[in-house]
């Protein structure tokens, strides 16, 4: 039987790599691409899995406390 060693399972590792790449943004490509078209940031998390975050949320702020006097 002919074997093709450890460079031959390399190359087999690094295709099966891929292979999950391509499967994990087909599985989110229409969600990332709103995301993106709405201007939000895209965290891939892990396989199947993105954080979608909108950076208008960083320029929100909490409203000033109004300390009411007490007569």
């Amino acid at each position: 039987m002919y074997s093709q060693g450890t460079k031959g399972l390399s190359r087999i590792k690094s295709r099966i790599r891929e292979l999950v790449a391509w499967a994990d943004r087909e599985i989110c490509m229409e969600p990332d691409e709103f995301a993106h078209r709405m201007g939000w940031t895209v965290e891939r998390v892990r396989f199947g899995a993105r954080r979608y975050r909108d950076p208008r949320f960083d320029q929100l702020r909490l409203p000033h406390r109004v300390t009411e006097e007490v007569s």
